[in-house]
């Protein structure tokens, strides 16, 4: 992404995976060069390149300097990024619990704090609310909770005390996953308020069932966020020890780019009637809770024009948007994924996969919107989320 800094200006560049902690800055005049590392183009393409954009042909120490940089940092495909991913994903399996990966910077890292921040956000006006006992599901956003938290409040307030003593299926958008995967983790989730214990039971029938569409121990499960959001809501309303069963959705690319619905694929198919069983089977023991946004549109996403809330081409895909929406309260899963496949979801819905996978595995839920908005992410990028409550 652009630089963040006016003093140091060029390409910022990080590791979403967090394989590598390096952050670096490649200066303006030597972005263009990084179309050498293709695996494809030799050490002489790249000093060619070098010597052109600098006028110089003394390029030895820069080339030399700019490949270490980039070596060292883990951004690039060599001996050190592999042993850093290894490093990675041994350090993820072996903890005993998975750690809260946004303590401190999407909320506060001290439980008191937290605590008094999510009763700001659900105290006002409207809540708190009742739900009938016919209350199968909520959809809140996962986008910041300072950003969101007037949806965020709209779906959680539905909750009352007996939904304590439930599972709690919590799908979330995996940003990171792979395609036609789903994520589990055996691993209790801790954050500030306490650790919600992961349902092993329910992870191992699942895993038992569509082992070809489940990635067990995901390692995207040590940063994401979607769910993390989730349980400190859910920690907040119903108590630190929520049961919980945890599931990233990766994206539905194939069928996304290829035509067809997403169960053309043979293990998402698997799991798909593997959550529907499970459904069956267990029934008034689940809740379930969706952790998903919905379109993101502006500069930061590669859009073309500059993004503002409400206004402009946003009030075109809010249209789009209510659209949507209503397939999903009407429980119309392939009239959803068909208005999600046009122009390849130019619209961006993150949350597309967890929806599509809730609407195949509860047929029967009806869906009410509680809330729908947009947010200026930043200047000229918009995300909109909403929030949602499923019945019988």
């Amino acid at each position: 992404m652009p630089s963040p800094s006016p003093d140091h200006p060029g390409l910022f560049i990080r590791d979403p995976y967090r394989f590598s902690d390096a952050m670096l800055i490649i200066p303006p005049v030597l972005i263009e060069s990084l179309q050498c590392f293709d695996g494809q183009q030799t050490d002489l393409d790249l000093r060619a390149m070098l010597v052109r954009l600098t006028n110089d042909l003394d390029v030895g120490e820069i080339q030399q300097h700019l490949i270490q940089a980039l070596s060292s940092a883990g951004f690039l495909e060599d001996e050190s990024f592999e042993r850093m991913e290894q490093e990675r994903r041994r350090e993820f399996r072996e903890l005993p619990v998975r750690a809260p990966a946004q303590a401190g910077s999407a909320y506060p890292a001290e439980a008191g704090a937290l605590g008094d921040a999510l009763s700001r956000y659900m105290s006002g006006e409207g809540a708190p609310a009742a739900a009938d006992g016919d209350l199968l599901a909520i959809a809140a956003p996962h986008v910041s909770p300072e950003g969101g938290w007037q949806s965020y409040r709209a779906a959680y307030r539905m909750l009352r005390p007996e939904h304590r003593d439930r599972t709690l299926v919590i799908l979330g958008t995996s940003h990171y996953g792979a395609p036609e995967k789903f994520g589990l983790t055996r691993k209790n989730f801790a954050t500030p308020l306490g650790e919600a214990v992961t349902d092993r039971r329910l992870v191992d029938w699942l895993a038992a069932r569509a082992p070809s569409a489940i990635e067990m121990e995901d390692y995207c499960h040590s940063f994401e966020h979607t769910l993390e959001f989730q349980v400190i809501f859910l920690q907040h309303m119903l108590g630190p020890g929520v049961r919980i069963l945890p599931i990233l959705c990766g994206p539905f690319a194939h069928s996304l780019y290829n035509g067809g619905n997403p169960e053309n694929d043979d293990g998402v198919k698997a799991f798909l009637e593997a959550l529907g069983e499970l459904n069956d089977r267990e029934g008034e023991r689940l809740l379930w809770v969706l952790g998903v946004d919905m379109a993101h549109m502006g500069a930061r996403y590669g859009d073309r024009f500059q993004a503002e809330a409400n206004a402009g081409a946003m009030s075109q895909v809010e249209v789009r948007d209510q659209a949507r929406i209503a397939r999903i309260n009407a429980s119309d899963a392939a009239g959803f994924w068909e208005l999600v496949r046009e122009n390849r979801d130019d619209l961006k819905w993150c949350g597309s996969a967890p929806f599509y996978t809730f609407l195949k595995a509860v047929p029967k839920a009806r869906g009410e919107l509680l809330r729908y908005e947009q947010w200026n992410i930043d200047e000229h990028s918009v995300v909109s989320f909403a929030g949602m409550a499923f019945s019988k």
